[in-house]
C-alpha cells in the first residue's frame, strides 16, 4: 500500500470578520443591522422563491428569515456573510460558510442568494471573490466546495463562471419539503486557486469596464485566454 503524507497543517474555521472590495463589504449577519434590509432586498414575499431550493419553511416577514439565519449560525452550520452595499450598508445579498471540515480543508460557499440589485454586479462577483481569499489565501484551506439543487439552473451557471469544476450529482441525496433533492457538486481546489484569482482579479479591474459600466472581457474569456 502506497502511502503519501501531506505536509500540511489542518486550518482554523472560516470566520464572517470583515472584509473590504472595491464595490462590496463582506460583513457579519447581524439581525438587528440586516434583517429589514436583506427581506427588502430579496423582494419581500418574494424571499420564498429565491430561496425555494434551501428548502426552508414559509417565510411572512423579515423577522422569519432572520430566525432562519440566527437558528442556523446559533448551532455552527453557517458563518453567514453579508454582502453589504458600500456606503449604505444595506444587506444586498448573502452567503455562508458551512459544511466546515477543518481536519480535511474543506468547506463550502453554500446558502447563496443575491438580491435584485446585486444580480450580474461586479459587487457580486468581488463578494465571492473575497470570500473564496479568505478560504485559500487567509487559512489555507485545500477544497472549497458549491453544492446545488441540480435542477437550479442559476446556481449552475454560477458555479461554473466563478470558475469551480463539476464533480457530478448525488441522486435521491435528501428529501425536502419540496420533494426529492438531487444534489450538484462543484469544488475548487487550492491548486487551482492562482489562476482562478488572476482571472478574477483582471475581470474585476476598473480597466474591464467602458465608461457605461459594461464588461470589456467575460470572466470565461479571461480564463480561457481569449484575446
Amino acid at each position: 500500500m502506497i502511502r503519501d503524507p501531506l505536509n500540511w497543517t489542518p486550518p482554523p474555521p472560516p470566520t464572517n470578520a470583515p472584509m473590504a472590495g472595491q464595490y462590496i463589504d463582506v460583513v457579519a449577519w447581524d439581525a438587528d443591522a440586516h434583517g429589514q434590509s436583506l427581506w427588502q432586498s430579496f423582494g419581500e414575499a418574494q424571499t420564498n422563491q429565491l430561496l425555494f431550493h434551501f428548502g426552508w419553511p414559509q417565510m411572512n416577514n423579515w423577522q422569519d428569515l432572520a430566525e432562519q439565519l440566527d437558528k442556523q449560525n446559533r448551532k455552527g452550520a453557517f458563518r453567514t456573510c453579508i454582502f453589504a452595499e458600500k456606503g449604505t450598508g444595506a444587506a444586498l445579498g448573502m452567503a455562508s460558510y458551512m459544511s466546515i471540515v477543518p481536519e480535511h480543508g474543506r468547506v463550502e460557499n453554500g446558502a447563496i442568494a443575491h438580491g435584485q440589485k446585486l444580480r450580474g454586479s461586479r459587487a457580486a462577483t468581488e463578494a465571492h471573490y473575497l470570500m473564496a481569499c479568505r478560504v485559500f489565501d487567509e487559512l489555507g484551506y485545500r477544497r472549497c466546495e458549491w453544492k446545488l439543487n441540480n435542477p437550479n439552473e442559476a446556481s449552475h451557471r454560477a458555479a461554473k463562471r466563478l470558475g469551480f469544476t463539476f464533480e457530478g450529482v448525488f441522486r435521491q441525496h435528501q428529501v425536502m419539503n419540496y420533494g426529492n433533492r438531487d444534489t450538484a457538486w462543484y469544488s475548487l481546489l487550492d491548486s487551482e486557486w492562482p489562476a482562478v484569482k488572476a482571472a478574477l482579479e483582471k475581470w474585476l479591474d476598473p480597466s474591464n469596464f467602458n465608461e457605461s459600466g459594461e464588461q470589456v472581457m467575460r470572466l470565461e474569456e479571461i480564463r480561457e485566454g481569449s484575446p
